[in-house]
C-alpha cells in the first residue's frame, strides 16, 4: 500500500496471540479504570440524577467490548468454539453465530492493519491502539499493572510472557526472547 512506518517493525516483532493478549490487556485496564471511578463518594453530591447509571452503562460496554477481545484472544491461541462456549454457559453454535463476525474482523484487522481513506492518500488504521503500537502497550500496560500491584513486584507483569514472533518455526515467551 504505501511505505511501512516504525510500528509496523515493531508490531512484526509480536506474534498474533501477542497482539490480541495486550488488546485483551488493554481491554481489561478501561474496565478496571472505569469500575474504580464507581467506587469513590467524594463527588457523589456533584453528580447529576442518572450519572452513576450512566457510568454503569459505560462498565458494561467496556466490559462487551473487553469480552469480544478475550474470545478473539482465545481463536488466537487455538480455543475451539465449543472451548469458548463452555465459558459463555451456551452451546458452541451460539457461541460463534454471536461472535464469529468479531473474530473475523479481529483477523481482517492483523491482515490488513490499514485501509486507505477515500482520498487513498492516507492509511487508516484498524487495530486497536494496543495492537497498533505494541511497544508503547507494553510500556503503559506494565506500568498500570505496577502500581496496581497486579504481579506484586513484577515490573513487566504483562509484557514478559506475550507470544512474540515465530522464530525458525517456535513460539518464543518475551522473556526469552530477551535473553538470546
Amino acid at each position: 500500500m504505501s511505505e511501512p512506518i516504525p510500528d509496523d517493525h515493531d508490531r512484526a516483532a509480536y506474534s498474533r496471540e501477542g497482539l490480541a493478549r495486550l488488546v485483551l490487556a488493554d481491554n481489561a485496564t478501561e474496565v478496571a479504570d472505569s469500575a474504580a471511578g464507581l467506587v469513590g463518594t467524594r463527588n457523589d453530591a456533584g453528580t447529576g440524577f442518572g450519572g452513576r447509571v450512566g457510568q454503569a452503562r459505560q462498565l458494561i460496554e467496556l466490559a462487551e467490548r473487553t469480552l469480544n477481545a478475550a474470545i478473539i484472544d482465545e481463536a488466537e491461541r487455538g480455543s475451539s468454539w465449543t472451548q469458548i462456549a463452555a465459558c459463555l454457559d451456551i452451546s458452541a453454535e451460539d457461541a460463534e453465530e454471536r461472535y464469529s463476525c468479531a473474530v473475523q474482523a479481529g483477523k481482517d484487522a492483523f491482515d490488513e492493519p490499514y485501509r486507505p481513506d477515500e482520498t487513498g492518500r492516507r492509511r487508516i488504521p484498524q487495530l486497536p491502539t494496543a495492537a497498533y503500537d505494541p511497544n508503547w502497550a507494553c510500556a503503559q500496560l506494565d506500568r498500570w499493572a505496577c502500581l496496581r500491584h497486579v504481579g506484586i513486584d513484577d515490573r513487566q507483569a504483562v509484557s514478559a510472557s506475550l507470544v512474540m514472533a515465530e522464530s525458525a518455526g517456535e513460539r518464543i515467551p518475551a522473556e526469552e526472547e530477551t535473553t538470546r
